[in-house]
């Protein structure tokens, strides 16, 4: 449980440093981006299999790189539901989604001393 729980403010963390980052990302305050962890969390996991299963074909086509258009709507589309955070444009949707993951990854081998997720093969 403590697991979840530090896993969740290291997302929040990296989610609000983003907005620190990216202009056209924004974050009103650490406990907006607490609530806006759990809303990409739910997006991610309800919505992103069909925009994947929908995708498929263009995701092939492009060798994965269409995965960061995807990952960029369920990143704006998780905007939409969450008060005090707010994405605004394509372009600041896909930096915003491929600063966030690079920064998940860093974090989470900080806090957790475990290889970083782009080095496991």
């Amino acid at each position: 449980m403590l697991h979840l729980i530090v896993s969740w403010f290291v997302s929040a963390l990296a989610l609000w440093l983003v907005a620190q980052i990216i202009p056209g990302i924004k974050v009103r305050d650490f406990g907006a981006a607490l609530i806006a962890t759990i809303v990409i969390a739910i997006v991610n996991a309800v919505a992103g299999p069909v925009f994947r299963f929908f995708a498929w074909p263009l995701i092939f086509l492009t060798l994965g790189l269409f995965l960061l258009v995807v990952n960029a709507l369920l990143l704006k589309l998780a905007s939409l539901f969450t008060p005090g955070f707010a994405v605004h444009g394509f372009f600041s949707a896909v930096a915003g989604s491929i600063v966030l993951t690079i920064l998940n990854s860093i974090l989470r081998h900080i806090v957790f001393h475990t290889e970083p997720s782009w080095t496991t093969l």
